[in-house]
């Protein structure tokens, strides 16, 4: 049995594709079994709860050499903890190349597109397979959101496409509402604690040389309004995960969907000149206006790794 998971803080992506990858396998004859590394943010919920479907299972820990297979990211610092001790067999991702190495020659499939699910739709073409509904859906999820609903500058030619088979496959007439529904179940906070709030969509970067850890968090939202509103809670649950992880740094993006507008949290002094260096942003009342950069994997990591590469 594979277990088939996506990365620790885990988005509609890394979930639905990890549902969706595990099914692929299993119908081509390779046993696998879906997992999830953190608690279901609000939107991916909406999406399972639509479909009547339960959240894959927290992975259990696994003993060394158990086959796995990764999807929606491929770095070990947003990966299990032992991944170092596990066979990776397989990875479909869309990010950048990370630190992952593997024991044995595996099956990797990288493609510069918005989703992970854009490229697992090619697999089951090339496979010949059918899209059942539930997939479909789960594979649309996943495309809308991680380009936000095409917002994104990572946004491709090929996610496009994509939803259009999907959404006909899926039983979606209207895509734009299905989009809003997400972004609305997404933006739906409540009375979340701050920290929750902060790791819903956070990843831990390493930048330099030697190496410093950022931890990099987005809220995508269709009411900033509402998060700015729990400024100061947000700034003291990240000092203290920067305190508590041993960071360099913590920086929260909050991220207008219908706007396309980022404004970032920044906590401390260390971070307000990593940000007026990187991105000639003036900080403001511990807040950064960043513009249009929306995107943490196009706009925010490289602009980071390039200023910390410079100073090395």
């Amino acid at each position: 049995m594979i277990a088939v998971f996506g990365h620790r803080n885990p988005d509609t992506d890394a979930i639905a594709s990890a549902l969706v990858y595990a099914h692929f396998l299993t119908r081509q004859g390779t046993e696998a079994q879906a997992y999830r590394l953190g608690e279901l943010n609000f939107e991916t919920s909406y999406v399972l709860r639509e479909l009547g479907l339960e959240a894959p299972p927290l992975l259990p820990e696994l003993p060394a050499g158990a086959e796995v297979a990764l999807v929606d990211h491929n770095e070990s610092a947003q990966s299990a903890g032992n991944l170092s001790e596990l066979t990776v067999t397989r990875v479909v991702d869309h990010h950048k190349l990370g630190d992952l190495s593997t024991q044995t020659p595996a099956y990797l499939r990288f493609e510069p597109v918005g989703c992970t699910a854009t490229i697992l739709l090619k697999l089951f073409r090339e496979a010949a397979l059918s899209v059942e509904r539930e997939d479909a859906r789960l594979m649309l999820s996943a495309i809308l959101s991680d380009t936000l609903h095409f917002r994104s500058p990572t946004t491709t030619a090929d996610d496009r496409a994509a939803v259009d088979v999907l959404a006909s496959l899926a039983g979606i007439e209207d895509v734009e509402a299905y989009a809003l529904a997400m972004f609305a179940a997404k933006s739906d906070l409540g009375d979340t604690p701050a920290s929750q709030l902060l790791k819903m969509d956070y990843k831990v970067f390493p930048f330099g040389e030697p190496a410093q850890q950022w931890g990099l968090g987005v809220i995508e939202t269709t009411n900033p309004g509402y998060v700015f509103g729990r400024q100061a809670e947000l700034l003291q649950a990240m000092t203290e995960a920067r305190e508590a992880e041993g960071l360099s740094g913590v920086l929260l993006s909050v991220v207008d969907i219908l706007n396309e507008t980022n404004r970032t949290l920044v906590p401390g002094p260390a971070e307000q000149q990593v940000v007026q260096d990187a991105f000639g942003a003036e900080v403001t009342a511990q807040v950064a206006d960043l513009g249009g950069r929306i995107s943490r994997k196009k706009q925010i990591v490289p602009a980071l790794e390039t200023y910390f590469a410079s100073r090395t």
